[in-house]
C-alpha cells in the first residue's frame, strides 16, 4: 500500500467513526453561531445590489462607487443596536514609531491579536497584528529572498518583514467602522473582512473605540422574549381578529413552538413568516387547522 492509499484508508476510517461528544456548552455555542450567521446574512441581503454599508470605512470598500465614509449614514431604524452601544472604550492603540518588540509586549499585555496604529492626533493609520510580527520573525530566520515566481508580492512582503516599527509592519489602510453604524452593518463588514476586532473612528478618522466580533454576536442575537414578541406581532398581522388568541407561542434557545388552531389558508403563511425571522433557529409547527 503506497502513501496515498494508506492516507485514504485512514481518512475513510475516521469518517466512519462516530463524532466525538461535544464539550459542555458546545451545543449552545453552535446554536449561537448559526443564529449569528443568520443575522449577518440578513445584513448582507440588505446591502446586496446597493452600495456598501455607508457607515463602513477603509479597505473593505468593494467598488470605487462606495459612499464616502465622511458622509452621514442613513438613520437606523428605531431600536436597532449601534456600534457605539457595544464598542470597547477606551481602545488600546500604539504609535507608528513603536519598535516591534514593544508591539509584541503590548499585544501580550492587552490579550489581543491586533491593535490599531495611530498618529499623534489619533488618526488610524493601520493595524498591526501577531501575524505581522510572526511573518517578520519567519523571514528573518529563514533568510528567504524574493524569487522569480511571485517576485513582486514576495519583494513587498520581504520589505515589510525587514521593518522595525509599527509603521513598517502594519496593514494599511485599516478597515474601520463608524460609531453610528448599526451592529448588523458592522457584523456584515467584519464577516466580509474576516476580522475579529475593528477600530471604531469618528468622521475624521480618529480612533474612538474598538468593537469585537463577540460583542456584535451578543448584540445581534435577541433573547427568547424578544423573539416571542416578534412572533406574536406576526401572528396579529396574519391571523383574523377572532383567531389571534388561539395560537400559543413558546420559545427556547431560538426554537419556536407554535400550538393552537388557525385557518388552513393561514397556517403555511404563518409558519413561513416565523421561519424568516432572523434569530429563529427552528419552528416546531404543532398547529391544527379548522
Amino acid at each position: 500500500m503506497n502513501t496515498h492509499e494508506n492516507f485514504s484508508t485512514q481518512a475513510e476510517a475516521r469518517r466512519s467513526q462516530p463524532s466525538r461528544r461535544w464539550s459542555p456548552g458546545e451545543e449552545k455555542r453552535q446554536e449561537m453561531l448559526v443564529r449569528y450567521l443568520g443575522a449577518v446574512a440578513a445584513a448582507a441581503a440588505t446591502h446586496s445590489g446597493t452600495q456598501a454599508a455607508p457607515a463602513a470605512r477603509g479597505a473593505a470598500r468593494p467598488a470605487p462607487s462606495t459612499v464616502s465614509p465622511t458622509q452621514e449614514a442613513s438613520p437606523p431604524e428605531t431600536g436597532l443596536p449601534l456600534v457605539r452601544d457595544v464598542m470597547d472604550v477606551p481602545a488600546a492603540s500604539l504609535r507608528e514609531d513603536l519598535p516591534y518588540r514593544d508591539i509584541a509586549r503590548l499585544l501580550a499585555r492587552e490579550h489581543v491579536g491586533a491593535v490599531p496604529v495611530v498618529d499623534t492626533e489619533d488618526h488610524v493609520l493601520g493595524v498591526v497584528s501577531e501575524s505581522d510580527l510572526l511573518a517578520k520573525v519567519a523571514f528573518e530566520a529563514s533568510g528567504h529572498r524574493p524569487g522569480h515566481i511571485g517576485w513582486l508580492r514576495e519583494r513587498r512582503l520581504h520589505g515589510k518583514a525587514r521593518g522595525e516599527t509599527a509603521a513598517d509592519l502594519m496593514t494599511s489602510p485599516a478597515i474601520t467602522v463608524l460609531p453610528g453604524a448599526t451592529v448588523a452593518e458592522a457584523a456584515w463588514l467584519a464577516a466580509l473582512s474576516r476580522l475579529k476586532r475593528m477600530p471604531v473612528t469618528d468622521h475624521d478618522g480618529r480612533l474612538v473605540g474598538v468593537v469585537r466580533r463577540n460583542a456584535l454576536l451578543q448584540a445581534l442575537i435577541r433573547d427568547d422574549a424578544g423573539i416571542r414578541a416578534e412572533v406574536e406581532t406576526r401572528i396579529e398581522a396574519l391571523c383574523p381578529p377572532g383567531g389571534r388568541g388561539i395560537v400559543e407561542v413558546a420559545v427556547h434557545d431560538g426554537i419556536v413552538e407554535l400550538t393552537g388552531r388557525v385557518p388552513a389558508a393561514t397556517m403555511d403563511r404563518l409558519v413561513a413568516e416565523v421561519e424568516g425571522i432572523t434569530d429563529v433557529v427552528e419552528v416546531k409547527n404543532l398547529l391544527t387547522t379548522g
